[in-house]
């Protein structure tokens, strides 16, 4: 079974069809920035063009950067403030002319590596992060998800949120090297580890990748394990999670 997914950030738009057997992707990644306004409305056409470019018909699972709660965004993280109390599910939905299935972004990508990476079988508590233009985080106890762990909203200093201190825009922002941006995400997942104790730790996003240059930095008693499934993970996830919710349903 093919489902198209789309992972949605807030600096691009993606997808690609997923075979949910294998995870694999089956046609090219298709990337369009994030609209610069970041409102609903707009965000939601890129949606439809995305869907237009597969000329897909069908269920689509949807990877979004806020909290997710039935549908609903009940929070805005790094998007315009019109997206409080918006239903994704239907908004896209109703522009796409197919039903979608609105996850958190973080969700989505656990999905991915709980479904067909280093997650698979895993058993415990299971953290996944992602790191990007802020932090998410999904959490898995005996490979079943439990939404909206937002673990990057967590003040730190002087910091509203620590994703403020440890995302990866910010190492770009301000040209961090891979030793200092390393001790602040080891500082970040030292509070991980002591709020919600997990057995293992997955660090999912672009950086992840790079896992090799900061490895040395991080030093907290938890296993920590790159997923290695890199930015194609929120469209996999984002795929396997209309399987995972059709399931349920039956």
């Amino acid at each position: 079974m093919e489902v198209l997914g789309i992972d949605i950030g807030g600096s691009g738009m993606k997808g690609a069809l997923v075979n949910l057997e294998t995870g694999e992707l089956t046609t090219e990644r298709y990337r369009i920035s994030t609209p610069a306004s970041r409102k609903p409305e707009d965000m939601a056409n890129v949606f439809k063009q995305i869907v237009e470019h597969f000329n897909y018909s069908g269920p689509i699972g949807c990877g979004f950067p806020t909290i997710i709660k039935h549908g609903v965004c009940k929070s805005v993280s790094n998007l315009n403030k019109a997206w409080i109390n918006v239903n994704a599910e239907q908004l896209f939905s109703k522009a796409s002319g197919n039903p979608v299935t609105v996850i958190n972004d973080a969700d989505a990508a656990g999905y991915a590596v709980m479904h067909y990476g280093i997650g698979k079988d895993e058993q415990g508590l299971v953290i996944m992060i992602t790191v990007g233009t802020g932090i998410g985080s999904g959490a898995f106890f005996n490979g079943k998800l439990i939404p909206n762990f937002e673990l990057g909203q967590i003040p730190y200093k002087k910091y509203k949120k620590i994703e403020h201190y440890t995302a990866d825009s910010i190492r770009k922002k301000e040209d961090l090297s891979f030793k200092v941006w390393g001790k602040r995400l080891n500082t970040f997942l030292e509070l991980v580890d002591t709020i919600v104790c997990p057995d293992l730790i997955i660090l999912g996003g672009g950086v992840s990748k790079y896992y090799d240059q900061y490895e040395k930095h991080i030093n907290i008693e938890t296993s920590v394990k790159p997923a290695k499934l890199g930015n194609h993970a929120g469209i996999i996830g984002a795929a396997a999670a209309v399987l995972d919710k059709n399931s349920t349903k039956n």
